[in-house]
């Protein structure tokens, strides 16, 4: 079986293949208390290092990259009009004040929370649909449609809906009173709990030996890909057995890693930027990973206390006031509230439309300004 790597052993197997090493670290600790105070630093730390610098990676690349700027005018919608119409929207809605609309601010907030949840699983998935698909073609294999539609099934599948299913009988859905407990008695879900998780996992182990199967089948099989297609089935058995916050360590920080790193690589295949002095500037960034990679963790360790104000959390753990002190809460009660609320749901809705746009590669001009990923070779 060929590797079929997207760089190599050590790059795919921390940034693309995190899953496989992140479980075993969630896992290895000891009584529940080391694991909630254990559990809550990991957190910190790629929160800290990957949450803020992840989703503002594709716009990066978007604004960033020469390689990108044919696309900022050949497909303006995509690229220019929609990120601003998100804007306009959120803005427009959780800036008027309570009784400016039918429903509160708390409320504005709430329904696009709950929106941003179910957009946030099928972006995740989609995400691993996307990799697959590059591992794929890294390792040479046929494209054909029912391939396709193998690894799309497996992905917004297992990936997406079987997580989803498990965190709906666990009880633990953003917003679950508000939205599923109405449609589904949370009374009935406790008695099947048991039975639903026996079975998800008998689907998720089918789905894997299907996979694995096709893949061992392929005239070049690719163990890189196999090890991806490992990894997806080892989270959604973490989604039905493991505690909640571990999984949603995993679940979260495979996604913004993954996605850095991605990120990273398209940008390394930056193009000479020409006389532009404000493609120049970003060329030098941009003709390496590794500082594109420290400039992403930057941005997202300084944007922490900002974002965080959107980071809607009943637990009442924000982790920027562990490192800015009492500048989060200062920005949490102060007036600007409904303005970094916006903030941080635009910055949120964009990532989804930007990454689908800029990882678009059944595009021929995406293709092109994305060849550091998908040229073959460091």
């Amino acid at each position: 079986m060929g590797a079929g790597w997207v760089r190599s052993p050590l790059w795919d197997g921390l940034f693309l293949l995190n899953a496989l090493w992140l479980v075993p670290i969630l896992l290895a600790t000891g009584n529940e208390e080391d694991r909630i105070l254990t559990h809550g630093g990991i957190y910190l730390v790629l929160t800290a290092l990957f949450w803020v610098g992840h989703r503002l990676s594709s716009t990066y690349l978007a604004y960033c990259t020469a390689a990108y700027r044919p696309l900022l005018r050949s497909q303006r919608t995509r690229f220019v009009l929609v990120p601003i119409g998100i804007a306009v929207i959120c803005f427009a809605i959780l800036l008027p004040p309570d009784d400016a609309m039918r429903l509160t601010r708390t409320q504005r907030t709430l329904y696009l929370a709950i929106l941003d949840y179910l957009l946030v699983t099928w972006h995740f998935a989609s995400q691993h649909y996307g990799i697959l698909s590059l591992y794929r073609l890294r390792a040479g294999q046929e494209r054909s449609a029912g391939a396709r539609q193998l690894d799309r099934a497996f992905a917004l599948g297992v990936g997406g809906a079987l997580i989803l299913g498990a965190e709906v009988l666990a009880g633990r859905v953003a917003f679950q009173p508000t939205w599923v407990d109405p449609v589904i008695d949370p009374g009935w879900l406790a008695g099947v709990s048991e039975s639903a998780r026996a079975v998800g996992s008998v689907i998720v182990a089918a789905a894997t030996v299907v996979m694995l199967g096709f893949e061992v089948r392929e005239r070049r099989p690719s163990a890189a890909r196999a090890l991806y297609i490992a990894g997806v089935s080892l989270m959604a058995i973490a989604a039905l057995h493991m505690d909640f916050f571990a999984f949603f360590i995993l679940w979260t920080a495979q996604h913004w890693i993954a996605a850095v790193g991605l990120s990273t690589l398209v940008a390394k295949g930056d193009p000479e930027p020409g006389p532009s002095p404000w493609y120049r500037t970003w060329h030098a960034v941009n003709r390496r990973a590794w500082p594109v990679l420290l400039l992403l963790m930057a941005t997202s360790v300084l944007l922490l206390p900002v974002m965080e104000v959107e980071a809607i959390d009943a637990s009442g753990i924000y982790y920027g006031d562990r490192i800015f002190g009492a500048l989060g809460e200062a920005l949490r009660s102060s007036p600007l509230v409904p303005a970094l609320l916006a903030l941080g749901f635009t910055t949120g809705f964009v990532h989804y439309a930007m990454d689908r746009a800029a990882f678009r590669f059944s595009h021929s001009e995406v293709r092109r300004a994305a060849k550091g990923l998908l040229d073959p070779g460091d």
